[in-house]
């Protein structure tokens, strides 16, 4: 299978660069693939799943913040906020922060602090649902 390279960065560390067969990303339309020789494009990125493949390995996946994804080239670049790999989310802080994010929803303060413990709480459903698939 034809390969492309990819970048995946949080904004604190480098998840994954290297050679990838194929990469899965969760934007605001749903997930969007993409393969080698890609056509360009720019793309939203949303709390979700990345799934991406090294040649000859298995999937891998990460729980992603919003962010961007630049595709051109057989070069795709990936800038998110965090990314976590299954492994390294702590499940009882995720479940902390999904409920004070209710909470807050629940407050109904300003329509900007709705929005935001709605975005928080997006996050930390992506992070229990990548930790619970993948590390069974």
């Amino acid at each position: 299978m034809s390969t492309f390279t990819v970048h995946i960065l949080a904004a604190d560390k480098v998840l994954y660069e290297g050679d990838c067969e194929s990469l899965v990303i969760p934007t605001p339309w749903g997930q969007y693939g993409v393969l080698a020789h890609h056509c360009k494009a720019i793309c939203a990125i949303v709390a979700g799943r990345l799934t991406y493949r090294a040649p000859g390995g298995k999937p891998q996946y990460a729980a992603v913040s919003d962010g961007l994804a630049k595709i051109g080239d057989n070069d795709v670049l990936i800038l998110v906020d965090t990314a976590e790999r299954p492994e390294e989310i702590d499940i009882n802080k995720v479940r902390l922060a999904a409920d004070a994010s209710r909470e807050a929803m629940l407050q109904k303060r300003s329509m900007r602090e709705y929005r935001q413990a709605q975005a928080t709480l997006a996050r930390a459903i992506s992070r229990m649902d990548v930790h619970k698939k993948y590390t069974e």
